[in-house]
């Protein structure tokens, strides 16, 4: 899913050009509002459409943040509103949506929706402005750099795990094994995805470092101008079915699949299971961390020993976290361990907004975004977050799940809770 977006972004009329500047230092709000107004927060979500799932959980941990914050006093004595949209999960409409939260609603703050396809114009759209985009769930590399290589408008800052480091818990471990324990081989198929690449190229370069040798990798063709989710959907029925089959074929010991979807890692397994291809390994970038959606269309059975990289988990033993989750399980219920890692990525978006206005006693986007640049460490309920020159957090924990008899556990990280890893993993159900 590559998205080019225009660099700039034209300013059509004056009244837009002196709407932006207001905006950017808070001007409108006040101007409008009177004494003491409420910070408005301006938020575009997919809470329909092919991310849906994911925007609607999103909602609820941007929701939460509220909550805890305003019980909290506000900022700078005021309280925090947000302004939430739904963009249907369609890219273009996100892009729009983020200028009329500017232009047309007057917000103070913006906040990033959910996925790099949407959250890559939502930056570049209120770029311009000069206004931050705290994200949490648009860590693809094209988000912080255009095609080129070069730096956007340095306004991107995402407190949350970057791709490229999804497999180092992975990495690690198997490193850490005997050479005599250690697998020989590895597939690396993969999506032609800014997600999904960067972790499997990085995990690729790192584990033929220790000797382990590929045996197959892929960039499925046709996918590069995918644009929206019906478009990735579409194309995954054809491609994907053929990486899986090459995938078999390569009899590799490990396959980290580079995926974006339940249904990539679904066609994957499929394949595996009618082939009688039983890796000793089997991780994918995304997909087995959706819960019920995952093992609902694979099966509890088939589910036992996938396993799938991420940022946050519901028994981090972190402060913040812990507390985040106590005010979850109050409003919505549930355990700890249903907690979705959304609400936890978009919480800790909150977090660092939430610090650079008290850190600046300022609503100033421009003073923001100078002072996340600094290079100060900030707490947050996935952890530290230490944003470099392009606003990836390389400080962020990472953590590996995997699926164990119908749970889904957390097996690698720093973590005194770790459950014993599956390895070899279990059979296919009818393998």
């Amino acid at each position: 899913m590559r998205l080019h977006p225009a660099r700039f972004l034209a300013l059509g009329a004056a009244a837009a050009i002196t709407a932006s500047a207001l905006a950017g230092c808070g001007g409108a709000a006040t101007a409008q509002n009177g004494s003491n107004p409420d910070i408005l927060v301006g938020i575009s979500l997919p809470l329909t459409g092919g991310f849906s799932a994911d925007g609607q959980a999103f909602q609820k941990g941007y929701e939460l943040w509220q909550s805890d914050v305003n019980s909290h006093g506000g900022l700078l004595g005021r309280q925090v509103k947000l302004k939430i949209v739904n963009d249907n999960s369609d890219p273009v409409k996100t892009k729009a949506q983020y200028k009329q939260l500017i232009v047309g609603d007057h917000v103070n703050l913006t906040l990033g929706p959910f996925s790099s396809l949407l959250t890559t114009p939502a930056a570049e759209a209120v770029g311009p402005y000069h206004f931050a985009m705290i994200e949490g769930a648009g860590d693809a590399n094209g988000v912080f750099q255009d095609p080129l290589g070069d730096e956007k408008y340095h306004n991107v800052f995402s407190p949350s795990l970057p791709v490229s480091d999804y497999m180092r818990p992975l990495i690690n471990w198997i490193k850490s094994l005997p050479p005599s324990q250690r697998p020989k081989t590895a597939a690396y198929p993969s999506v032609d995805d800014p997600f999904s690449l960067p972790a499997v190229a990085t995990a690729q370069t790192k584990l033929q470092e220790a000797g382990i040798r590929t045996v197959y990798t892929s960039l499925p063709k046709g996918i590069n101008e995918v644009t929206t989710t019906k478009d990735l959907n579409k194309a995954e029925a054809t491609a994907y079915h053929g990486a899986a089959e090459a995938t078999a074929s390569s009899n590799a010991q490990i396959v980290i699949l580079g995926s974006t979807d339940v249904g990539t890692v679904a066609t994957f397994m499929k394949v595996f299971e009618q082939r009688k291809y039983q890796p000793k390994l089997f991780i994918a970038v995304s997909g087995p961390d959706q819960g019920q959606a995952f093992e609902g269309t694979v099966g509890k059975a088939n589910s036992n020993g996938v396993m799938v990289p991420g940022g946050w988990d519901g028994g981090y033993a972190n402060a913040l976290s812990e507390n985040m989750v106590e005010e979850y399980i109050a409003k919505y219920g549930g355990t700890a361990a249903g907690v979705n890692a959304d609400v936890a990525e978009a919480f800790s978006t909150g977090e660092v907004a939430a610090d650079a206005v008290k850190a600046t006693h300022s609503i100033s986007n421009v003073k923001i975004m100078q002072y996340l640049h600094s290079g100060v460490t900030l707490q947050t309920v996935q952890g530290p977050a230490k944003f470099d020159k392009l606003g990836e957090n390389h400080e962020a924990v990472a953590f590996a799940f995997q699926w164990q008899d119908g749970n889904f556990v957390q097996v690698l990280g720093a973590q005194p809770n770790s459950a014993q890893i599956q390895y070899p993993k279990a059979q296919w159900s009818n393998g």
